[in-house]
């Protein structure tokens, strides 16, 4: 086998849900532990993060996620609205009688209390979610899960990320899609696997997520999940664009099943395990 990397980080992406996003993270971070002492998952997909229901973590930590938003003193207030004037967001409002606050529209930049020639702002904090660590076997498991309603998951997501050190190997589940809480997520990745599906939808979004990572400037290749369903377009592609595809997932109805009885695919398809391994070597190789 290749030299195997021992420090280094990926983060698993993909254009749209349901591609097979977290089935790679998964499986890849089950292969690789085999030959590492030192593996963390981060699930950064905090609106629906769904890796413990394949690792199975023993959670050992439980803390909350807290942001801080503004509280207004109005026996202080002198109401000179300069507090609304610089709030990007509409989070806070001067209507001369009150300061109004609407804490789900706050960034929490702190930006109205600096300003605030009276003092009359301070911070206080607003709980937005959960941060969980525990262990998956000999695997280190950090998820975060935002609270039903909040608007904003990137304080969560860099919640989580805060518990990678960027010591040892360290794999991604980042959420779907290409919106904020993806860059978030894929912030001091050492390479990025874009998770696709052989469909019309599933080509529509890897473009989608190709200009980001290519915004960033991140290394990547491409997984196609569900391989021979639909048609060659993903290849048609790749190959005018010079992407890598770097693994192929049969479309199979005995990982369809087992996924659906939260069992990693590494366990019912043989030498799955030994492809993830290689694409990892590979990518360390990349670097």
């Amino acid at each position: 086998m290749k030299k195997f990397p021992q420090d280094i980080t990926i983060a698993v992406a993909s254009g749209k849900g349901g591609t097979g996003k977290t089935t790679v993270a998964v499986n890849l971070a089950l292969a690789v532990s085999s030959q590492s002492d030192r593996v963390r998952f981060l699930d950064c997909d905090v609106e629906e993060p769904n890796g413990h229901i394949f690792l199975k973590p023993v959670y050992s930590h439980e803390e909350s996620v807290q942001v801080l938003i503004p509280s207004v003193n109005t026996d202080l207030c002198i109401h000179c609205s300069k507090c609304s004037d610089i709030c990007q967001f509409n989070a806070i409002m001067d209507v001369r009688q009150d300061v109004l606050v609407f804490s789900d529209l706050c960034h929490s930049c702190g930006g109205c209390k600096l300003i605030c020639p009276v003092n009359a702002i301070s911070e206080i904090p607003k709980a937005i979610g959960t941060l969980r660590r525990g262990a998956a076997g000999s695997i280190d498991y950090i998820q975060g899960e935002m609270y039903v309603g909040h608007p904003m998951p990137v304080p969560v997501v860099r919640a989580v990320k805060k518990n990678s050190d960027g010591n040892g190997i360290t794999i991604i589940d980042v959420p779907p899609g290409t919106s904020c809480p993806v860059v978030a997520s894929l912030n001091g990745a050492d390479y990025v696997i874009l998770v696709t599906e052989p469909t019309p939808f599933g080509l529509n979004d890897l473009k989608l997520a190709v200009e980001l990572v290519k915004t960033l400037d991140l290394p990547f290749g491409i997984v196609i999940n569900r391989d021979g369903m639909g048609n060659n377009e993903i290849d048609n592609y790749c190959t005018v664009n010079n992407i890598p595809i770097i693994m192929r997932i049969p479309d199979d109805r005995r990982i369809a099943e087992a996924y659906s009885r939260g069992i990693p695919l590494i366990q019912i398809v043989d030498h799955i395990a030994d492809e993830f391994r290689d694409v990892f070597c590979r990518i360390g190789d990349q670097r």
